[in-house]
């Protein structure tokens, strides 16, 4: 079996007003996303995803022309089950036979950022692909499936103080959940206003329902550990984070300050980086995200680091559906996982783009069954918003 073709696209779908929301972002009314597809010679298709942007809007046409005119060239007449060779092989770029030898990393000058979305794109399509094969789901051939049913958390609430308890429990509402996630920071302005409607959300939702607050990176040290101050009776599940992600010292003095458990990692690239936030004891959580951190095989190697620093792991997964099944599999094999993003905004790139139904069910996401990823795209729908570049 070999690698026939490769083609990615800039898919952007469109939010109906009705359901767009407003954050540290701006508006949102579009969900992209670089999807791609490798084809292989005996007629298998697997299919992955690589993101560039924050949150689910973004300018994805260089990433698509890496991956249709750099990585995919390279790609053509290559053994897909070779997933760990291609991967050091594009990581290390020219260097990569020397790094392969002499048994330690070479990597290209250019080794985080698009280049990392490009490798985990083809990552995940040769997992897909490597499943497809052998007639297995992923999580399989990754050691296993610790449970068939996992928790998820409803990810969203962007509303103001006096109705982000109503939306937060209209998600409790939707599919059972017992763990939910609204966004601070930036979008709110000081601190103290974000204090107080995470105090509103919680008197809301009452003791038994757990809750996340995610800043993106939004505030300085010093503001996060006001926050930290503020809301240090709220018993939050995590502060995800805090202060921008090139500030890991920075972050480690606001885990310092207080209780709240500190989560992180979504825009975090390889296992190098995620070293390093154990390290210097900058997290409790790790969050990698599949479609930017080097794919499956990477991810595996992070929630590894996880448990050997005795953190826990929880992978950011508001995404397309290749990330977000690649997720659900990276999940049910490792040892430090414990729960499932879900996103409770709107997101037709899972939800339209697969013919699948996804849905949480008592606040619990199924692992997939079906051989690969377990999902079947939408190919008219692909078409429909794949843009022209």
């Amino acid at each position: 079996m070999r690698i026939k073709s490769v083609q990615a696209w800039w898919v952007r779908i469109p939010i109906e007003v009705a359901k767009q929301h407003r954050s540290d972002f701006g508006q949102v009314t579009t969900f992209d996303a670089a999807i791609l597809r490798i084809d292989t010679d005996d007629g298998l298709v697997g299919w992955g995803e690589g993101k560039n942007a924050a949150g689910s809007a973004g300018s994805y046409g260089a990433l698509v022309h890496m991956l249709n005119h750099e990585i995919g060239p390279q790609l053509i007449g290559r053994d897909p089950a070779d997933i760990g060779i291609i991967w050091e092989m594009l990581y290390n770029g020219v260097r990569h036979e020397t790094a392969a030898h002499a048994g330690h990393a070479m990597p290209q000058l250019a080794r985080r950022g698009m280049s990392v979305a490009a490798i985990s794109a083809v990552d995940i399509a040769l997992w897909d692909i490597l499943g497809k094969s052998l007639g297995q789901p992923v999580w399989r051939l990754l050691g296993g499936r610790k449970v068939e049913r996992m928790q998820a958390y409803a990810s969203g609430g962007w509303a103001a103080a006096d109705a982000i308890g109503e939306q937060l429990k209209s998600y409790v509402a939707k599919g059972g959940f017992k763990a939910l996630k609204m966004r601070i920071g930036a979008m709110d302005g000081a601190p103290h206003v974000s204090a107080a409607r995470v105090r509103a959300a919680k008197q809301a939702i009452g003791p038994d329902v757990d809750l996340m607050v995610d800043a993106h990176g939004t505030y300085t040290v010093a503001e996060a550990k006001r926050f930290i101050k503020l809301t240090a009776d709220l018993d939050l599940a995590w502060f995800e984070e805090p202060v921008v992600a090139d500030d890991k010292p920075g972050m480690a003095e606001v885990r310092a300050s207080g209780s709240t458990p500190i989560a992180t990692g979504e825009s975090e690239a390889t296992r190098y980086a995620f070293r390093d936030l154990a390290v210097l004891k900058s997290a409790d959580i790790l969050q990698p995200d599949p479609a930017f951190c080097g794919g499956i095989s990477e991810a595996m190697k992070i929630g590894t680091i996880a448990s050997a620093f005795n953190l826990r792991f929880a992978p950011h997964l508001w995404a397309g559906a290749p990330c977000f099944f690649a997720g659900l599999h990276v999940c049910a094999a490792s040892p430090a996982s414990f729960i499932i993003e879900y996103s409770l905004g709107a997101n037709p790139m899972i939800h339209d783009l697969v013919e699948e139904t996804v849905e949480a069910k008592d606040g619990m996401i199924a692992i997939p069954e079906k051989p690969g990823l377990g999902f079947t795209i939408s190919e008219r729908y692909l078409e429909a918003h794949a843009q022209r570049i």
